[in-house]
């Protein structure tokens, strides 16, 4: 989402990468072509699945790291580079930041999308973690390991989540307050624009069946259990009093599970039949490219977004809910920073919830602000107050961050 942005701040990108072939998961052949044809591209290797699998090893960041190394090691050699900024979920690649920093005299700089060592399912309330015990517990074991060696040489720290930085700066006494930035993904606007030239056809459902479709595309997961049985719980009650608005509805949940295939388990559907509304819920759980999921939620009636019970938890996803331009509601924990996007540019309805609040109690917000105003309005969105949320705002902030790394780097 940067990438088309950097040049017109002063920033020539250098993208590295795993080649797609060593990659699991969906691929969207469209998301190449948003990227200028001026940035180059680096891709790397990884260990093949086939052989990692059977030993517990299916991380894509552990697998492709020692590529990863040499690859950089090869191109920081070869040419002069400012700055290396780590950028990606695939947490163990930040580990080589200290050494490049070491070996080529290059600061960098590191975007925590979410956090890597974390104590949420550790907590006696917490779900079953994603992956199951075993597998998160050994992640969160390397974690614990690579984590303080990133950031022991870090120039600067960019975080979705103003949580994030709280806990760092508690685990770590070499960090400084003045190291973090606060800074979400940005609204792609440009994206929007490039579908109608893709001619993309969703398969979740059909838009003119004459029924009424409700769309969500992102995560599930226990720790959204509370939101989602809040909304299925208003859903019944005003399915009960008023039939002849909601018998027609179906909701499309899709994409909730990051495992791909077979091994995709259903998270949303078990919530929504204890609360009496299965017969009403599609759940999708494996993923889909990011363009159909674009046109799902152009396509669709009204968009819904459950938050997670995690007060840290910022789901950047809502600024293509935004964009979308349909009705729009979300149940976030009202620390989210979600619940100030949405408020501040009118962009849909939100209600929010507290650690310890009482599901039936949030259901009922949700039924008087969402389904008393059926037939759903279309949201006046403040696209004025929106722009410092879109992709290039966020990036211009990147750019001012990387050339402060540089005046400091140079001090250094």
């Amino acid at each position: 989402m940067s990438l088309p942005h950097f040049q017109e701040f002063g920033w020539e990108a250098h993208v590295l990468t795993v080649h797609p072939d060593y990659v699991e998961g969906i691929r969207d052949p469209w998301l190449a072509q948003t990227v200028p044809k001026s940035v180059k591209v680096s891709h790397t290797r990884a260990l093949p699945l086939k052989y990692t699998r059977s030993v517990g090893l299916g991380s894509l960041g552990l697998r492709c790291l020692p590529y990863f190394l040499r690859a950089g090691d090869r191109i920081l050699a070869k040419q002069k580079f400012d700055l290396v900024y780590f950028s990606t979920t695939m947490f163990p690649v930040m580990a080589l930041g200290p050494r490049w920093c070491d070996r080529f005299g290059v600061p960098y700089v590191l975007d925590f999308q979410d956090p890597w060592w974390s104590d949420y399912y550790r907590k006696p309330s917490a779900p079953s973690p994603p992956g199951g015990r075993l597998k998160y517990g050994f992640s969160q074991l390397v974690a614990q390991v690579l984590e303080p060696h990133a950031l022991s040489k870090v120039s600067h720290i960019i975080s979705v989540s103003p949580e994030y930085p709280k806990t760092l700066l508690q685990r770590y006494s070499w960090l400084r307050e003045d190291q973090f930035t606060v800074l979400p993904f940005g609204g792609a606007e440009q994206d929007f624009k490039l579908l109608p030239d893709l001619n993309i056809r969703q398969n979740v459902f059909n838009p003119n069946d004459g029924r009424q479709h409700w769309v969500y595309v992102g995560r599930g997961g226990g720790d959204m259990a509370f939101a989602l049985r809040a909304f299925f719980q208003a859903l019944g009650r005003a399915r009960q009093k008023n039939p002849e608005n909601l018998n027609n509805l179906r909701l499309h949940f899709v994409g909730t599970d990051y495992a791909p295939g077979e091994r995709a388990k259903k998270t949303v559907e078990a919530i929504a039949i204890e609360s009496g509304v299965g017969d009403m819920v599609q759940e999708q759980p494996h993923r889909i490219p990011y363009f159909e999921a674009l046109q799902c939620l152009l396509e669709a009636d009204a968009l819904i977004v459950p938050g997670s019970d995690d007060p840290g938890y910022t789901a950047s996803k809502i600024y293509p809910y935004i964009l979308a331009k349909k009705p729009l509601l979300a149940i976030f924990h009202e620390k989210s920073s979600v619940v100030n996007v949405l408020k501040s540019t009118q962009a849909g309805v939100v209600v929010t919830f507290a650690t310890k609040d009482d599901p039936a109690q949030v259901s009922k917000a949700i039924e008087r602000n969402w389904f008393q105003a059926i037939p759903l309005p279309v949201p006046r969105t403040d696209w004025q107050a929106f722009l410092p949320y879109t992709a290039r705002e966020m990036t211009r902030l990147q750019s001012a961050l990387f050339d402060q790394c540089l005046v400091a780097s140079a001090r250094a």
